[in-house]
Order: structure tokens, then C-alpha cells, then sequence
């Protein structure tokens, strides 16, 4: 692409490509939705240059496991995101997506309902939730996943059991739809009652399906505790009998006699992916969240309630101090506090960073916004991985940690022309100071943007900066036709 004049420069940063090459310095050329020029310090010429010598500029990050199915609707400035650096996400994991699912105003089982209430599933079709991301632009491209879960409430009567061979077919009719309106794959949440009485006859099928149309199967394994070695077993299974890419989702050893089995568990995906593709993503953090469970509780782990119907109040509380106000067990609080959510402290930090030191790891923040007191991997997954983990405890150098959220994500889930800086490729572009980005977000006080990200243009235009620049919306529906 030969442009003399860009529109926009990126002048004298330090230029990280997303492929795990050294930073080098450079100017960044922009026009219209593309990268134009790549030069060197001082060498580009346009109509808006921006000095940002001493920053990097890397490649918008691409948050591979989300559950911002409904945020990029109602909130579509995606400031929780877009103030990392996050350029696209990918929802409609875990099983659960606010589409194809129309509830005509019932409620969701759980987990569904960490997504929104009854009302909220109103998109029977794909292309129906295509056209609302399109009408809505939010700040971030949108790619997204059919969920599993979701596919069987639309389609069976009986959570409880395993789905019939008519409503397989029902589902596939459902999934097909999904995946001519773009779907980029399927998920599944085989850990969760809506989906645990599913077996792996129900789910090829259905990978199969995602296969012929060329998309990608990721999946919350059915245990991530005691039995994570099956659950892995299982989830290459589909992958080799339906002949198509899996990712492990946000991978863990759960569970204090579990703690140490990373060792194991990343030796086993190692075997598994000489035979087959294989993609696993993970957060930096040594806590999970989700829906409070009392089959979840041992009493040996610090949990703290995310949210409660019945008892709002509770939010950002330990369950421990909440069970022994009330004067009962933790378990008898949990059922008090029904429907609720939690964070769990089930996780050593050793193997979270074996785990994020992986080179097939990718990293995916598995945030949920509409908790009242979300966990912090909301709001600073990516500068957390950046300036805690890269910088100070040095765990890879900076150039991986970018790998990890840029090149490598796009690569799996097929995002064409983005994930790198290079001419040609989409201007989604993140300007940060390596010397001081970080992580804000707390346990105690969990909504806070981080420090050192600078600009975040997505598609070419500016969707965050911290100087008070002119912000503008520009992301996208990512359609499956359109990725690769």
C-alpha cells in the first residue's frame, strides 16, 4: 500500500508488532480503517501526527473470553474495556450467549442469568443480535460464540437429561442459522446444570456442524478440579472426532488438592496439541467468579459475594462474615442469598503463572459486567499481564505478553487482517507507556481503569484516550464470513 500522506501518524514510538519480535522504533501511518506506512522515527508525513516517543504501540488487544454479550448494547462506550486497550471481544462463552435465545420474558436458569434477566433474551436469531451490535457501534469489535447452554434451553423441555436425537436436530437447525449470520464457533459450559447432563454424542454433532462452516469450539470443561485430566481427555475428543480447533477456557487447577497440577495438565494439552489444534486462554489472577453455588463451598477458601437478588446490600462482602452475622453456615447462607454470584479464591498463584507462561496461552479477562462488585479482571486483565506480570515479576518479556493478546488470538479464532502492526492489516492500534501501565481494579474496589493506556483506536478511529482527544465509535460485528 503505497500512501505518501496518512491521515493520522503515530510518530517516534517504540513499535511492537504482535509477533513476539523485538520492539523497534518507528512511525505508524493510518488511513481511513487500514495501517498505511510503517517507517522509521520521523520518516512519515499527515494530516494529524501524534508524538508519542517513549510509548509502544502494539496491536489493539483481542479479549478472547468475554461475557459482554449484553454490555456492548446497553453500554456501548465499553469504557471497562476500551480502557485497557481492548479493541474486540469474543462473547457467547461458556456456553451461554444472549443469542440465538428468545425467553419471551421467562427467566434464565443460571448461568444464564449472569448475562441478564428474561427480557434481555430477546434475539431468536443471530442475525438478529448482528443487526443490534451494527445499529448500536459499540467502541470495540464484536465477535461471538453460540452458546451451548443457551442452544438447549431453546431447545429442550428438560434441562436434566440428555438431548434427544430431535432436539439435536432442533439445536442444529438453531446453530446453522447462527453460523450464516457469522457466528465464529461454538462454546460449551459442560460445568454448569444446564449443560452437565449433556455427553460428548450430543456435542460432536454440533462441532461438526461448526467445523464444515470453518469455526472454532471452546469450551468451560466439565471439571477443573479433581477430574481435569478426563475433562481435557474430553474436550480433545471433540475436537478430533468432529475434526475441527478447541480452546480450553480460562484453564486452571482448581481446588487446594489440586493446587501444583499445572505441571500435569499443560503436559497433557502439549500431547494433546502435537495431534491436533489446540488453544487455551487464562486470566492473571489466582481467583475465579461466577454464580454462588453452596456445592462449591468447603469452607477452606475465601469466597466473596458478587451480588445477591434477595440481598443486595451483601455485595463485595466475604460469605465467611456474612454466614457467621447470620449465625449459620456458609452453605445455609448460600441458599439465602440464591440467586447470587461469587468470587473464589480456589487457585495458587504458581500455577497461574506456569499457566500464563505457556506459549499457547492466550489471555481472556472472562470479566462479568453486570455484577454489582465484579471481579477485577474486568477492568485490568491486559495492563495486569502487561506491567505486573511482563514488567515487574518478569515473567516473559513485553513482546510475549502482546503475542499472547494479540497475533496469537487472532490466529486462532481467525480474525483476519488484524492482531498485528503491519500495512494492510486493520488500524486497531494501542498507544500505552510500558514504564508505568498497570492494573488499578481490586478486590476491595474492583471498578477503577488502569494507568499507562493512552489511545486505543479501533478500525482508525480514536475509541479512548486519556489527553481528552475527540472519541469516536467505530467496532463492528466481526462476521465468521468476514474473518478469514
Amino acid at each position: 500500500m503505497d500512501v505518501k500522506n496518512h491521515e493520522i501518524v503515530l510518530r517516534g514510538g517504540i513499535i511492537i508488532d504482535g509477533t513476539g519480535a523485538a520492539g523497534r522504533p518507528g512511525d505508524v501511518g493510518l488511513r481511513g480503517d487500514r495501517i498505511t506506512g510503517i517507517g522509521a522515527p520521523g520518516s512519515l508525513t499527515g494530516g494529524n501526527c501524534l508524538d508519542i516517543d517513549g510509548k509502544a504501540v502494539c496491536p489493539g488487544f483481542i479479549d478472547v473470553h468475554t461475557h459482554d454479550d449484553r454490555l456492548v448494547l446497553i453500554d456501548p462506550e465499553m469504557t471497562p474495556k476500551v480502557s485497557q486497550g481492548v479493541s474486540t471481544v469474543v462473547v457467547g462463552n461458556c456456553g451461554v450467549s444472549l443469542a440465538p435465545l428468545d425467553l419471551d420474558g421467562r427467566e434464565p436458569p443460571q448461568p444464564l442469568n449472569l448475562l441478564g434477566a428474561g427480557k434481555d433474551f430477546r434475539f431468536k436469531r443471530m442475525s438478529d443480535y448482528v443487526a443490534a451490535v451494527n445499529a448500536t457501534r459499540p467502541a470495540v469489535n464484536v465477535a461471538a460464540l453460540v452458546g451451548h447452554s443457551s442452544l438447549r434451553v431453546a431447545a429442550m423441555d428438560d434441562l436434566k437429561r440428555p438431548a434427544t436425537s430431535d432436539e439435536i436436530e432442533v439445536m442444529r437447525g438453531i446453530l446453522a442459522e447462527a453460523l450464516s449470520a457469522g457466528a465464529a464457533g461454538l462454546s460449551s459450559g459442560l460445568y454448569y446444570p444446564p449443560a452437565q447432563a449433556s455427553d460428548i454424542d450430543e456435542m460432536v454433532p454440533l462441532a461438526s456442524d461448526v467445523a464444515k462452516a470453518g469455526g472454532i469450539y471452546t469450551t468451560h470443561m466439565r471439571d477443573e478440579d479433581d477430574y481435569v485430566i478426563d475433562s481435557l481427555a474430553e474436550t480433545f475428543e471433540v475436537g478430533r472426532r468432529a475434526n475441527l480447533p478447541v480452546v480450553v477456557s480460562h484453564h486452571k487447577c482448581a481446588g487446594r488438592k489440586n493446587w501444583g497440577r499445572s505441571n500435569e495438565t499443560l503436559a497433557y494439552i502439549d500431547g494433546a496439541a502435537s495431534k491436533q489444534e489446540i488453544g487455551v486462554d487464562a486470566y492473571p489472577y489466582d481467583a475465579c467468579s461466577t454464580i454462588l453455588a453452596a456445592d462449591w463451598v468447603d469452607e477452606t477458601i475465601r469466597i466473596i459475594v458478587t451480588w445477591s437478588t434477595p440481598h443486595p446490600e451483601v455485595a463485595g462482602r466475604d460469605l465467611a462474615d456474612i454466614a457467621a452475622e447470620w449465625g449459620i453456615s456458609q452453605k445455609e447462607a448460600c441458599a439465602r442469598l440464591d440467586p447470587a454470584g461469587a468470587v473464589y479464591f480456589d487457585m495458587h498463584e504458581d500455577d497461574v503463572r506456569r499457566i500464563l507462561k505457556h506459549p499457547l496461552v492466550m489471555i481472556g479477562s472472562d470479566g462479568i459486567p453486570h455484577d454489582k462488585h465484579p471481579h477485577p479482571r474486568l477492568w485490568g486483565t491486559f495492563p495486569r499481564v502487561l506491567g505486573h506480570y511482563a514488567r515487574d515479576l518478569k515473567l516473559f518479556p513485553l513482546e510475549e505478553a502482546v503475542r499472547k493478546m494479540t497475533d496469537l488470538p487472532a490466529r486462532r479464532f481467525n480474525l483476519k487482517d488484524r492482531g498485528r502492526v503491519a500495512v494492510g492489516y486493520f488500524a486497531d492500534l494501542v498507544v500505552f507507556d510500558p514504564a508505568t501501565v498497570a492494573d488499578r481494579a481490586t478486590f476491595q474496589s474492583p471498578i477503577a481503569q488502569a494507568r499507562g493506556i493512552e489511545m486505543l483506536f479501533v478500525n482508525g478511529s480514536l475509541s479512548f484516550s486519556v489527553n481528552g482527544l475527540t472519541i469516536g465509535r467505530s467496532g463492528q460485528f466481526l462476521s465468521r464470513r468476514t474473518l478469514i
